[in-house]
């Protein structure tokens, strides 16, 4: 398996609203994302750390592989 792309949260927030996600609200330098029964909390860091961006993208129901597929289109 190759190495995760490392990504910051604004761009995060990017690609995910391009997978159909709304931004909810935001408070500070954290946005709450919806999509149907999926929600998630993206904070707005330089860089998120590996465990981070795992766990947001197992709430959004989202595999590694569809990750790496929808940054690179």
């Amino acid at each position: 398996m190759a190495k995760l792309t490392v990504i910051s949260g604004k761009d995060l927030v990017k690609v995910l609203t391009k997978n159909g996600f709304e931004v909810v609200r935001q408070k500070g330098s954290h946005i709450s994302l919806q999509k149907e029964k999926y929600r998630t909390v993206v904070p707005l860091h330089n860089e998120l750390a590996k465990g981070t961006l795992l766990a947001i993208l197992r709430q959004c129901g989202i595999n590694r592989d569809e990750f790496e597929n929808i940054i690179r289109e």
